[in-house]
């Protein structure tokens, strides 16, 4: 309670913004939270929550990427081209879609730290000049349609987990929450300073683990819970545990909450741009790759339209602070879960996707103006 009066509100007006949206569309749409809907809301989040997890990697050091969903749809233009038409093999194709991906946040960070170019100005220039180059890899070709047998089109359309395996799933990420905030306080007592107490811990991993079950119970009553969410969950955690446990980073929260100060204290602060900008647009490329596996095919409409948006949309609305320094890995989740709860309740209920735009951005607006009043009273507090 101390932290929330500090101003530290952490994921909590995420998860009861979650929570009232879903009861007021259930409420306008019976249809809404039942097992076939929530399975594929839960599908067609992980692209852009994907592309969602790079930008909060930015986000952090207090930079944007406007271009990851150009470099998405690149991504699954390249894909497309080596694996259909040149006949690659499908591993190599993903490969190099990832490294081409890798290979532009590399070229976004020497610009940003050689040049000083500001990262909004050198991202708006990629969204244009990487939706040239997606135009040009398609060439005259158009939309490629995937082979429906391939394993990427089966990844991000018909594999599910088992109904026993899913249950098993939810034990062990129960069981990997308890374990980490175990550790956690332990390290802290040792270290003199105040810390959770143990049946606090046992009281929420319990019921983080009673909730995994009946969601798991749930899907289950239809087609479950797909593969390629799990991917994206897992993708998630390691970036949660890199984020928290590793000194890298440390230094991207230390470099986003004051660059200068980063400096002072000898941490290499255009590395820590560099690595941010790569796994920006390296998250952004296999979001293209899992969009491409969803609609199975990838043209010149693939990563446009509100891609962008709805990518940086849902890092500021899950937590992550457009000032930097402040977020976790599980502001894209809940983030993305927000923002497709929205487009999939206003879908059922047959509104115009102008609707849509609408309301997304009166949530954007009041994600931002939270977090603005969340570092006021942090600076007032002397937590800032």
């Amino acid at each position: 309670m101390s932290r929330i009066r500090g101003g530290d509100l952490g994921l909590l007006p995420v998860i009861i913004g979650l929570a009232l949206i879903w009861a007021i569309f259930q409420a306008l749409n019976p249809f809404f939270l039942s097992s076939n809907n929530l399975a594929n809301l839960l599908m067609q989040s992980v692209p852009v929550g994907v592309l969602a997890l790079g930008i909060v990697c930015v986000l952090l050091v207090g930079e944007i990427d406007l271009s990851v969903g150009s470099v998405s749809g690149l991504s699954a233009a390249i894909v497309a081209v080596t694996f259909v038409t040149l006949g690659w093999a499908l591993p190599l194709a993903v490969l190099a879609s990832l490294a081409v991906g890798l290979f532009i946040g590399l070229f976004y960070s020497i610009v940003y730290i050689r040049i000083g170019v500001p990262s909004f100005v050198i991202t708006l220039a990629g969204l244009l000049g990487i939706l040239g180059l997606q135009l040009l890899t398609l060439g005259t070709s158009g939309t490629i349609n995937l082979p429906v047998d391939s394993f990427l089109v089966y990844f991000g359309q018909q594999a599910f987990v088992p109904e026993p395996l899913s249950y098993v799933l939810a034990v062990v990420v129960a069981g990997s929450v308890f374990l980490s905030s175990f550790l956690t306080a332990r390290r802290r007592t040792t270290a003199g300073l105040s810390a959770r107490p143990l049946s606090v811990n046992i009281m929420g991993s319990a019921a983080l683990l009673i909730v995994l079950v009946v969601a798991a119970w749930y899907l289950n009553l239809t087609r479950g819970v797909g593969w390629m969410f799990v991917f994206f969950v897992v993708l998630v955690l390691i970036m949660n545990y890199a984020f928290t446990r590793t000194s890298w980073g440390r230094s991207v929260f230390a470099v986003g909450g004051n660059r200068e100060a980063a400096r002072r204290s000898g941490i290499n602060v255009s590395r820590v741009y560099m690595s941010v900008f790569m796994l920006c647009t390296t998250f952004a490329a296999l979001g293209g790759l899992l969009a491409a596996a969803r609609l199975n095919s990838a043209g010149p409409q693939t990563g446009t339209g509100d891609v962008n948006l709805n990518a940086i949309a849902a890092a500021v609305i899950g937590g992550t602070s457009l000032f930097g320094g402040r977020g976790s890995a599980f502001a894209a989740l809940l983030g993305v879960l927000v923002i497709q709860s929205i487009s999939s309740g206003l879908t059922l209920l047959n509104l115009d996707s102008s609707i849509r735009f609408i309301v997304t951005g009166a949530v954007v607006l009041i994600a931002v103006a939270l977090d603005a009043v969340a570092r006021r009273s942090r600076a007032s507090s002397g937590r800032a």
